[in-house]
């Protein structure tokens, strides 16, 4: 047997109510019935700390993925960085205009490859696990 019990709500919150009970197509009784056991429980502090523990090691994951990313990225901008600078050459002043024009077409073809790349969902961490992975008749280094 249920017993009725009647109580009043912010109207913020039973809006709230309202919304996640009409979106989940549960009746808001459910809903109350529910979050009340939950939050009774006498583990309730036992299955909280598990859900936030599955969700820090989640986070620690997705940050050790982003820091691995970004090391690839700084080294290879400071790869190309330190290859171009020892490869290009000044130019004279006569050459300077021609040469900026070529360069601010050449950045705009940049452009246009990255967008198209990234776009396909192509990354450069994808191409280095390729060159990096042995082929079948490729013998691993050692």
């Amino acid at each position: 047997m249920r017993a009725k019990h009647t109580f009043r709500l912010p109207p913020s919150l039973g809006a709230r109510l309202a919304e996640y009970a009409l979106r989940k197509r549960i009746s808001q009784a459910v809903v109350v019935e529910t979050a009340l056991e939950v939050f009774l429980s006498p583990d309730n502090s036992e299955h909280l700390e598990a859900a936030l523990s599955r969700r820090l090691d989640r986070l620690s994951r997705q940050a050790d993925r982003i820091e691995n990313l970004v090391l690839i990225a700084v080294e290879a901008l400071g790869l190309f960085v330190r290859f171009w600078l020892a490869n290009t050459l000044a130019l004279p002043e006569a050459a300077l205009a021609a040469q900026q024009a070529k360069g601010r077409e050449r950045y705009e073809h940049f452009l246009a490859a990255l967008g198209r790349r990234l776009a396909k969902g192509k990354t450069l961490s994808d191409d280095i696990v390729a060159t990096a992975t042995p082929t079948p008749d490729e013998p691993e280094p050692s």
